[in-house]
């Protein structure tokens, strides 16, 4: 039996090192990684193919080889980080669907942690929303499927399902002695990307929910309504980018654009292959999708320049922070809230055979002054945590396998996020019995938007201040 599995793992590690020279031979040619890819883990491999044999011929029940070297897949990739994942052939086209603004399901960001299922964000105006799921909240069973034992896909495949269905989730959440049941009803997830409305005259409140594919042309619209709609001169804008998970890359640098001078550099990005080196611009070759009417083209002069208080919190994330980063780099806007998420690192879709593909992690993102976003996030120019309700202590360097700031680590600092958002749990206990918690979700941009009243009471101080300079350097 023992040679019999000697000889099965020789010729396992065989057909692998045969298979990865024979797929990788162009991509290694085209991407100069000869030397990466010379030497194979023989022993490695040999123990995967050892495994792969005992599973065979020792499991309880019979595995099929297209499973087991699926799941191998996947640990690979799951083991790496929290975003990067293999992606079924079902995943890879709702992943697409998702991206143009409507997909089926409940509508939550969501990442594994220590075996359970952990809310980064729910999305506005979703069942998960409306049901009171919040950022932090630990998800321990599906319907009466306990998630222990579950990886974050199959998960995710039971939380979808067809409209109409009804789902009961168990949560986990900080400060409740009990968990928590909800029984949320799945609907077809319509995402209105940006929203918009005049607070009072010459004052604007956008909202940006996610980054999609029509985000920069419907901000456009909505600024040009905006402008339409005001009876006097604009004094002010409010950009909106709490609890907004982030999105495609493109249409943040087209919401940046639009606040920015033409060419500014937007965003940077630093990998290890010549495609992941990346400079994005406030240039309509950045952000348009292909060859059309530059949408940002017709928006007024004074877009540019009127003074903007942009709202951010933890769930802020990803392209909310490239856009955050790049307004507060070049002094466009004051920042407001409280620390975002700090995700900063950048996921390459990369199609496989049979319409499967893979999420890779291949990059990190910079702001224009050089400031790497991954597990830091950006520091609000007017920190404001109290008004913070919607958001929790989850961060990005709260994951588990989180990608470091190489910046800390060229350093030698280390983050302080880390020391805030896991407090003890004598700490979190007083906080909790100051301060219950709500359950009902604040919906932002209501008369009960606490940050928002600070946002525009602070424009009109700017302004009252800017009219005070200016009568006196007249007097003067």
């Amino acid at each position: 039996m023992r040679n019999f599995m000697n000889k099965i793992s020789l010729v396992f590690v065989g057909i692998i090192a045969g298979v990865m020279v024979s797929l990788n031979f162009s991509a290694i040619a085209d991407k100069e990684i000869k030397q990466e890819l010379q030497t194979l883990p023989i022993e490695e491999l040999r123990t995967f193919s050892q495994v792969f044999g005992r599973i065979k011929s020792d499991y309880v029940e019979p595995v099929e080889d297209k499973k087991l070297i699926t799941e191998a897949i996947n640990g690979m990739l799951v083991g790496l980080d929290p975003h990067s994942a293999f992606l079924d052939s079902e995943e890879y086209k709702e992943l697409q669907i998702g991206t143009q603004g409507e997909f089926g399901g409940l509508g939550i960001q969501v990442t594994m942690e220590d075996g359970l299922v952990k809310v980064i964000s729910p999305i506005e105006d979703t069942p998960a929303y409306r049901a009171g799921i919040k950022t932090g909240d630990l998800i321990i069973k599906i319907d009466d499927t306990a998630v222990k034992g579950m990886t974050l896909n199959d998960a995710i495949k039971r939380m979808r399902g067809k409209p109409d269905t009804s789902i009961a989730l168990t949560i986990i959440r900080e400060g409740e002695a009990e968990p928590l049941i909800f029984t949320l009803v799945r609907d077809v997830i319509k995402i209105e990307s940006v929203k918009s409305k005049l607070i009072e005259p010459g004052y604007a409140y956008v909202r940006i929910t996610q980054f999609q594919e029509r985000t920069g042309e419907n901000l456009a619209e909505a600024i040009t309504k905006l402008y339409s709609e005001s009876k006097v001169p604009m004094k002010g804008m409010v950009l909106d980018l709490r609890n907004d998970p982030g999105g495609l890359l493109n249409s943040a640098v087209a919401v940046s654009a639009a606040f920015l001078p033409s060419n500014a550099l937007v965003v940077y990005t630093e990998g290890r292959t010549n495609d992941a080196k990346m400079q994005l611009r406030a240039n309509p070759e950045y952000y348009l999708r292909s060859t059309g009417r530059d949408f940002l083209a017709g928006l007024p002069q004074s877009i540019k320049t009127i003074p903007m208080i942009t709202l951010v919190n933890g769930g802020s994330a990803s392209a909310s922070e490239i856009v955050a980063g790049a307004l507060q780099d070049y002094k466009r806007s004051i920042i407001m809230g409280s620390q975002t998420f700090g995700k900063g690192s950048v996921q390459t879709i990369l199609p496989l055979s049979n319409n499967t593909a893979i999420k890779l992690t291949t990059a990190r993102y910079y702001t224009p002054n050089g400031q790497s976003i991954q597990a830091k996030g950006i520091t609000p120019d007017i920190l404001d945590e109290d008004t913070d309700n919607n958001s929790r202590l989850l961060r990005e360097v709260d994951l588990n396998r989180h990608l470091n700031n190489n910046q800390e680590e060229s350093t030698g600092k280390k983050s302080t996020l880390k020391k805030k958002g896991t407090e003890s749990s004598k700490e979190s206990k007083n906080k909790t019995n100051k301060k219950p918690i709500n359950h009902e979700p604040m919906e932002f941009g209501s008369s009960d938007d606490q940050l928002l009243t600070k946002a525009i009471n602070h424009l009109k101080s700017m302004s009252q201040k800017s009219k005070h300079k200016t009568a006196k350097a007249t007097k003067g």
